[in-house]
């Protein structure tokens, strides 16, 4: 908890100066360091141990799909709960227009996604088009606007001090919380493999699962902590930003790690693995779709939910497959509904200001 503490202060702090959206994006590639931490080590392992392939591709589409079909919707029941305990009838959390950019490499992520669909393997090519998306869309949100944080007195004091002192204190508080993170996350890896070996446990359901669960708490819980405060733009975007990076520096990692712990250039897709891409990409078009009109409603969260929890229910590969497609039709047809808004996100990239980054 105390990690998490520091995470939240220093993105609060570090909007004094640079712009919100930026601060929420390394809060955000923090916090979500226990993942990458777990499933580059898998895709390291797998260079020479090749059944680790397996798990590697299993440990991405998990906590993609967790991060949507849980971290999304519970951000939105805990803002909607805790505007409803002070008196006030809020049904949904709205986001501001600066969201749109992040929907806007969203949704380039995932059209790029289909090759790996198609080609049923990331390959180094994936890796540097998606870090490069990676690391421009962190030089774009850097130059969004700059405005007067709203601070809380444990992050006040931050205003005392001078930018350089500033600088430190804020990027001291990031890497200590990454480093705790990342130090507790590491063993998590092997011994989810070796938990299912000794229990005669599906060992690709516990690393595509459990392990997620476990790593992904951080993110989830400073998602909550803005939504509980009544914070639910900050919430929203936290998340919105883990799914970006996640999607792209992640999945664009994962062949790198596997090159380097001595595989070839791609890491091949089975069938299995090709159904579960197959599936987080949709469950991701979904998603996009859902929040084009910078509104997250309380019954899209109860959809993407209800969406997500099916799949226990049904584990089968048909099963798989027509919640894939329901996922698709479901976010083509909002997509054509809201294709004015679906132009102006894309449209949102090609604005001058966009283009000039302001960093410490």
């Amino acid at each position: 908890m105390e990690s998490l503490s520091l995470l939240t202060w220093a993105a609060e702090a570090a909007q004094i100066d640079i712009s919100a959206s930026f601060a929420i994006a390394i809060l955000a590639l923090i916090a979500v360091l226990p993942e990458y931490s777990v499933d580059i080590y898998l895709a390291f392992r797998a260079g020479s141990h090749p059944e680790y392939v397996h798990y590697a591709a299993a440990n991405m589409t998990g906590s993609n799909r967790l991060l949507i079909g849980v971290g999304w919707t519970v951000v939105v029941f805990a803002f909607v709960l805790s505007k409803r305990l002070k008196g006030k009838k809020e049904v949904q959390v709205k986001l501001e227009p600066k969201a749109k950019l992040e929907l806007a490499f969203l949704g380039i992520a995932s059209v790029y996604s289909f090759f790996i669909i198609f080609f049923k393997r990331i390959s180094i090519i994936d890796s540097v088009v998606l870090i490069i998306l990676f690391f421009t869309y962190m030089i774009v949100v850097s130059s969004g606007e700059q405005r007067e944080p709203h601070l809380r007195e444990t992050t006040k004091g931050f205003l005392s001090l001078t930018k350089l002192q500033r600088f430190f204190a804020v990027n001291g508080l990031f890497a200590t919380a990454g480093v705790v993170v990342y130090v507790c996350a590491q063993p998590f890896a092997e011994s989810m493999i070796d938990i299912g070996t000794k229990f005669h446990i599906d060992k690709f359901l516990l690393v595509q699962w459990v392990a997620p669960t476990a790593t992904e708490a951080p993110e989830l819980l400073v998602a909550v902590i803005f939504a509980w405060r009544a914070q639910g733009q900050q919430a929203i975007g936290t998340l919105l930003s883990s799914k970006i990076n996640q999607w792209t520096l992640l999945v664009g990692s994962l062949p790198v790690a596997y090159v380097i712990g001595g595989g070839g250039h791609s890491l091949i897709l089975d069938a299995r693995q090709s159904e579960e891409f197959l599936l987080t990409l949709a469950q991701t078009i979904l998603g996009f779709a859902i929040i084009l009109n910078l509104r997250f409603h309380i019954r899209d969260a109860i959809i993407l939910f209800c969406l997500f929890f099916i799949q226990f229910l049904f584990p089968g590969t048909q099963a798989r497959t027509i919640i894939a497609i329901v996922y698709f039709v479901i976010g083509g047809s909002i997509i054509v509904i809201r294709r004015k808004e679906a132009l102006a996100v894309f449209k949102s990239l090609f604005s001058k200001k966009n283009f000039k980054p302001k960093l410490f």
